[in-house]
């Protein structure tokens, strides 16, 4: 489109009141706001804090938390080291290595050998779960993930599987029948758990 088309609409913001310029009606707007909070709990409203941990944060049912591998039918992990999760990602967060299945696997010819992903790094926005064909990851409605350092934030393949297993009761796969209501798991997710690889961001290969 040229700058000089006659269908091209220009907008010009709208220009601020001497009183718009002091920002005081906004000031007021959010001082109103605050003061009906304080007096609708004081007066007997709902109540909007959560005693956390003694009472447990339960999120939306489309709520992306921490990763899991899942497990197919015979306990094997259902990842077929395809990569298409690590290029569909945009935060580089996942790194994966693939071998060759053992033979008893007839119905897959790889599997990851390591499988990491960076919790720190990652932005939670489920591009992985939608690129997998198999339904291998999937984010779940885990949200108190904490770590004592950089290294603990790093899930490997024994991580990440011991997050399906906490949590395949209160959550089944997107491929199976998943129920109107998730309940999470009353107990979190232990920092320093199962199988974190010692290592940073800054170690593992990048991608072009």
């Amino acid at each position: 489109m040229k700058l000089d088309d006659p269908n091209l609409k220009r907008l010009e913001p709208p220009k601020l009141t001497l009183l718009e310029k002091t920002y005081l009606p906004q000031i007021l707007g959010g001082l109103v706001v605050t003061g009906r909070h304080i007096l609708g709990a004081s007066l007997g409203g709902k109540a909007i804090t959560v005693q956390y941990p003694e009472e447990q944060h339960v999120p939306s049912a489309n709520y992306r938390g921490v990763h899991r591998l899942n497990k197919d039918e015979q306990g094997r992990v259902k990842c077929v080291a395809c990569m298409l999760c690590a290029t569909a990602c945009p935060a580089h967060c996942i790194d994966i290595v693939g071998a060759t299945a053992p033979a008893e696997w007839d119905d897959r010819e790889k599997y990851p050998e390591s499988f990491v992903i960076d919790e720190l790094r990652c932005i939670y926005c489920g591009m992985c779960e939608e690129a997998c064909p198999v339904d291998a990851i999937e984010l779940t409605g885990l949200y108190d993930l904490t770590g004592l350092s950089r290294e603990e934030m790093i899930y490997d393949k024994t991580k990440l599987l011991s997050v399906f297993d906490m949590t395949k009761d209160a959550e089944p796969m997107q491929s199976g029948n998943p129920p109107a209501t998730l309940a999470l798991p009353t107990s979190p997710l232990e920092p320093g758990g199962p199988g974190p690889r010692s290592q940073s961001s800054a170690d593992m290969p990048s991608r072009s």
